[in-house]
């Protein structure tokens, strides 16, 4: 088997694991069960005023919502896409792409990850490994996932515990920061780092800061474990039971936000994402610090099925988002994330 097509099967394969196996984490949450919001009885303002508009990458979102990473480069995948961009573009939120080397690989390939016909105003933003700088990549490349795309910003994502249970997975995370460095130098649009499930630590983000990335994206434990959707693809019986003693690994989203956010020199832009479900969540995410929460495999049943299923789930989320910021009488994003109403269950 060739290793286009093994990324082309892998890409199928990763959409009908997570959305019918069991994949999450266990023995682990996001840990914004740890929080709760002191309800405000007099909010003193309007619902109708509340104003959760942001800017993301140099562009108007109607909220502080983005769409995961999650998929491209088959038939499949391109449909999800079609989808997820419509929705986004309808409703106003960021939308980013799957990893997007097979673009690169495969010109067929390429169309699935071409969405600005359907969102020609949102922020998008390309993905790749940050793992494939060892493996022949460079900001050249990098550079023209962009212009394939007509991406606004590309994430570079760390998945190290991912790629170790992949049966061809990529290992040689060695080196990597200088690359980092030197691609967010050298290319047209900003450069983001994400995680992929496993969180993203104080010391590592002001690593990746002062390499010149621009945004981070938590991507924190307690939502989908990679480690287990690589499970069930492995055909590698000791990698298989091996992923059971790492059921629980990882920094919880929650967790992650908090810390990162209180960072000497934070983010210019803190993405909270990793298990989030709704629109309380999210607004829990903000209040401690993030200023985009991003949904992946909990809008995915709706995004197989159709753009206007997502705008529906989209509104829902919204909505929760509202009522989170009138239930604590923040009238903006600012107030929401400044706000001293969160405070732990056991406080």
């Amino acid at each position: 088997m060739t290793e286009r097509r093994s990324i082309h099967n892998r890409k199928d394969e990763h959409i009908h694991i997570t959305l019918n196996e069991q994949v999450q984490g266990k023995g682990i949450s996001t840990g914004f069960e740890g929080y709760r919001f002191e309800h405000q009885a007099l909010p003193e303002i309007s619902f109708k005023s509340i104003d959760t508009s942001a800017v993301f990458l140099g562009k108007q979102v109607k909220v502080p919502f983005l769409i995961s990473s999650m998929t491209g480069g088959t038939p499949r995948a391109h449909e999800i896409n079609r989808h997820l961009a419509k929705a986004a573009q309808a409703k106003g939120w960021a939308l980013g792409l799957g990893s997007s080397r097979v673009a690169l690989e495969n010109k067929e390939a390429a169309a699935s990850f071409q969405l600005r016909e359907e969102a020609p105003s949102i922020p998008i933003f390309a993905n790749i490994g940050a793992v494939q700088l060892n493996y022949g990549y460079s900001a050249a490349e990098c550079e023209q996932i962009i212009k394939i795309t007509g991406a606004d910003a590309i994430v570079l994502h760390l998945n190290s515990m991912q790629e170790i249970f992949q049966d061809e997975g990529d290992t040689d995370f060695s080196g990597l920061l200088s690359k980092i460095s030197e691609v967010a130098e050298k290319l047209s649009v900003p450069v983001g780092v994400k995680e992929v499930g496993f969180g993203i630590a104080p010391d590592t983000c002001t690593q990746l800061i002062e390499a010149g990335v621009q945004f981070i994206d938590t991507a924190g434990a307690g939502g989908t474990s990679w480690i287990e959707v690589e499970k069930y693809r492995s055909q590698d019986s000791v990698k298989q039971k091996a992923a059971s003693a790492f059921l629980d690994w990882g920094i919880p989203t929650a967790h992650s936000v908090e810390q990162l956010s209180k960072l000497s020199i934070p983010p210019a832009c803190l993405i909270a994402s990793g298990g989030i479900t709704n629109g309380a969540e999210a607004a829990k995410a903000i209040a401690l610090g993030a200023n985009m929460a991003g949904f992946g495999r909990s809008i995915l049943p709706e995004a197989v099925q159709s753009a206007d299923m997502l705008i529906e789930r989209f509104e829902q989320l919204e909505l929760e988002l509202r009522i989170s910021m009138l239930g604590i009488g923040a009238q903006s994003l600012s107030a929401l994330q400044h706000t001293d109403r969160l405070i732990r269950r056991n406080a």
